[in-house]
C-alpha cells in the first residue's frame, strides 16, 4: 500500500565542483558562471514506486533544473512522516492527500494543498474472483480486513452508504496470507501493489476502486506551508509547472514518444524492490484507471482541482463524521497554481 527514500545529491544535481577548474583551464576568454539554481525540497508519502514517477520523470529528463530548480526528492517509509517534516520547516512541500489538507485546517495549522497529481485515490477492495464481488452493495455481509487509517476515514463513509457494519472488520496488517488462504475475504488495498502481489500468488483478483464509490479524495498532492507559497510563490509555480510536465511525460513513456527509463532507474535505486515488472503494472493501472487523466484533469490539465469537488468532498466526509460539518474547508486548498492545461487529455 502507498500510504519512501533518501535525497537525491544536491551536488551531483548542481554539478558545480570540479566542473569549474576544467572551464578555466581550457578557456582563455572569460568563464561564463552557472546559472543559480533555486533549491527546493518535497518528500513523497512511501518508497520510491511508479506512482511517484512523475517526480523521478521530471528530475531525470532535467525539467526541474530547466525550470531553475535544484529539487531535492526525499523519499517517505514506514518511520517517516511527510507531514511532521513539513510542519517542522525540514522540506519545503510533501506529498499528502486532499483528507490531509482539510485536516491541517481542522488542527488551525497554516498548511494547504497546492495541486493534486491524482484525480482518483489509488485505494482499492480486493476480492478473489467469482465469488459474488459486483459492486459495493456486495460487501455486505462478508468479512474484510483494514487497516487503522482507513477505519476512521473511507471505511465510515462506506458504512453509511451501503449499510455495512463494523463487527464485519478484522485488522489488516498487509499481510497477503490470510487473504490467499480464505476466498471470501475482502481486503483493503493499493491499486498498483496488492494486485500485482497476488497476482504472482497465482489469484486474478477483483477490484473495486473507492474513487467508484463517491470517495472522492484527491490523492498525491504536493502539499506546503502558507508562509512558504507566500515568499517563494514564483519558485513553487515552477516546481508545479515542471513536476505536471514529468507526469505527462512518465505516463505517456515510450509510445508516446519519452524516455522513462532512466527515471525508472532512479525509482530502483532508492527502493531496489520495485522491479520492471511491478513499476510497469503501476504505470498500467494509473493510465487505464484515470487516475491522473480523468475529471476536471481532462479539460484542466495534469494536477488540477476544483472548489466545488472540494465543496463536495468535505460534505461527503462531514455527513459520517469525519470532519466537522462547519470546517472552513475553503482554507485547505490553493487553485492558482494549477488549472493551466499541462498534459490534458
Amino acid at each position: 500500500m502507498s500510504i519512501q527514500r533518501f535525497t537525491v545529491s544536491r551536488r551531483a544535481a548542481l554539478g558545480l565542483l570540479g566542473a569549474g577548474a576544467p572551464l578555466l583551464l581550457a578557456a582563455p576568454g572569460p568563464v561564463r558562471a552557472q546559472p543559480r539554481l533555486d533549491r527546493v525540497s518535497f518528500v513523497t508519502n512511501w518508497r520510491a514506486q511508479a506512482e511517484h514517477g512523475g517526480f523521478y520523470q521530471a528530475q531525470a529528463a532535467g525539467l526541474y533544473r530547466k525550470a531553475g530548480l535544484e529539487a531535492e526528492l526525499r523519499t517517505g517509509g514506514p518511520q517517516i512522516n511527510p507531514a511532521q517534516l513539513l510542519l517542522g520547516g525540514r522540506v519545503d512541500m510533501s506529498m499528502g492527500n486532499g483528507l490531509a489538507a482539510l485536516n491541517f485546517v481542522r488542527e488551525n495549522i497554516p498548511f494547504l494543498c497546492i495541486a493534486a497529481i491524482f484525480q482518483k485515490d489509488m485505494q482499492v477492495l480486493i476480492a478473489h474472483p467469482n465469488t459474488g464481488f459486483t459492486g459495493f452493495e456486495a460487501l455486505r455481509g462478508r468479512t474484510i480486513l483494514v487497516g487503522a487509517e482507513a477505519r476512521v476515514t473511507w471505511w465510515p463513509f462506506l458504512v453509511k452508504k451501503y449499510g455495512l457494519r463494523e463487527d464485519q472488520l478484522r485488522p489488516y496488517t498487509f499481510n497477503l496470507q490470510p487473504f490467499l488462504a480464505d476466498r471470501m475475504l475482502v481486503q483493503q488495498g493499493y491499486l498498483g501493489s496488492e494486485p500485482f502481489s497476488i497476482r504472482q500468488a497465482g489469484v486474478n483478483p477483483e477490484t473495486l476502486l473507492l474513487h467508484d464509490a463517491g470517495f472522492e479524495n484527491y490523492g498525491t498532492t504536493i502539499n506546503i506551508g502558507a508562509r512558504t507559497l507566500s515568499e517563494r510563490r514564483e519558485v513553487i509555480q515552477r516546481f508545479v509547472d515542471a513536476t505536471m510536465e514529468g507526469w505527462d511525460q512518465y505516463l505517456k513513456g515510450p509510445a508516446g514518444g519519452f524516455d522513462t527509463a532512466a527515471a525508472n532507474a532512479l525509482i530502483r535505486q532508492q527502493n531496489p524492490e520495485m522491479s520492471d515488472e511491478l513499476i510497469a503494472f503501476g504505470t498500467r493501472m494509473m493510465n487505464e484507471a484515470g487516475i491522473v487523466r480523468s475529471g476536471d484533469a481532462a479539460t484542466l490539465g495534469i494536477g488540477a482541482m476544483t472548489e466545488d469537488r472540494w465543496r463536495h468532498f468535505h460534505a461527503a466526509v462531514a455527513e459520517v463524521g469525519v470532519l466537522p460539518k462547519e470546517l472552513d474547508w475553503r482554507r485547505a486548498f490553493d487553485l492558482s497554481l494549477v488549472n493551466k492545461g499541462i498534459g490534458k487529455a
